[in-house]
């Protein structure tokens, strides 16, 4: 019997391995992205102290108004530039990129190209 690959567990596996690999400090947080078929979240997280200091997703109250669709690339790039934006008012310039078994094309490149563009360095 042949079984049925669980893209969600293979995602979920990778990101383990790439967890292992990249710690967040509080010179240097770490940028996890999320996301679903609906919408895309990311955050600065400070893994030595385990707080997350900026966040930024397609549901945001404040960015929910230009964005017509959570799950395109256009949502991507703004809240990519959302979160540089916070994270640079908090003081945050430089960051560990952390894309959470995602492939980097589509939504997370368009997202990280953002983060980039807007000042965030990593």
């Amino acid at each position: 019997m042949v079984k049925k690959l669980n893209r969600n567990k293979a995602r979920q596996k990778k990101h383990g391995r790439i967890r292992n690999k990249i710690v967040g400090t509080a010179e240097r947080p770490r940028l996890s992205v999320f996301r679903s078929l609906t919408n895309i979240f990311v955050q600065v997280i400070d893994d030595s102290t385990g707080k997350t200091i900026a966040s930024a997703s397609s549901i945001d109250k404040e960015l929910k108004a230009d964005i017509a669709k959570g799950g395109n690339m256009d949502a991507a790039k703004k809240i990519g530039e959302a979160i540089a934006k916070r994270a640079i008012d908090k003081g945050i310039t430089e960051v560990v990129f952390d894309r959470s078994g995602y492939v980097y094309t589509g939504r997370v490149k368009a997202l990280a190209d953002a983060a980039r563009e807007a000042g965030l360095k990593f």
